[in-house]
């Protein structure tokens, strides 16, 4: 991939930190959008937006491929139809959360680690984006109403997950033999960052 390629990945990534300060915005009780349910409404729209940007974010090497999928993704919100899709393209789309821990190989200063099960799988990418779908829709005055404690008391730890799964990940896109290590801000600034993974050369046969 090209520095240009990688580059709008990392566009992608901060186009999600921006939508993430909105959800703060309301969780946070900084702002509200007049009244509750319609302030639960707007949560729920940026956090389905974050969650298709991710879900994008694997195809941007593929204009062709990112415009098929995303045409999908804009008159469908089954979200386990819609990974399939996205499966089928590159099965390595999903973010792959990771640690930077001490390396006990005293020529490595740091390796990376899996991260523990506090971030968002796709199982639950999957859940949380219908549930987020669900609520473009005006109630049914004749069908069950929607459950706005339900989402208030849910939408935090929804933030929390998908912040988790992107803090510092590994991505792989399409085309792609390597991976690239993203980190979501580091210490001297709050832009995102990115560093590029080759495979390992074979070694020598013996002959």
């Amino acid at each position: 991939m090209s520095e240009p390629d990688i580059q709008q990945y990392c566009n992608l990534m901060e186009e999600i930190k921006r939508r993430t300060g909105v959800v703060d915005f309301f969780l946070g009780g900084k702002g509200h959008a007049l009244y509750q349910p319609t302030t639960i409404e707007s949560i729920c729209l940026q956090l389905r937006k974050i969650l298709e940007l991710i879900a994008f974010g694997s195809l941007v090497a593929n204009k062709e491929s990112y415009s098929a999928v995303y045409a999908k993704f804009a008159t469908n919100w089954n979200a386990r139809l819609l990974l399939r899709d996205l499966e089928r393209v590159n099965p390595d789309f999903y973010p792959k959360p990771v640690v930077e821990v001490p390396s006990p190989d005293p020529k490595v200063r740091r390796h990376l680690e899996n991260r523990q099960l506090d971030y968002m799988t796709k199982q639950e990418f999957e859940r949380i984006y219908e549930k987020c779908g669900a609520m473009m829709h005006a109630d049914n005055p004749y069908g069950s109403r929607i459950d706005y404690k339900y989402y208030l008391e849910r939408l935090p730890a929804w933030r929390t997950q998908a912040v988790n799964l992107l803090s510092n990940h590994q991505v792989r896109l399409l085309n792609e033999k390597g991976f690239y290590l993203i980190h979501m801000k580091e210490n001297q600034d709050d832009k995102v960052h990115f560093y590029r993974f080759e495979p390992a050369p074979p070694g020598p046969t013996g002959g």
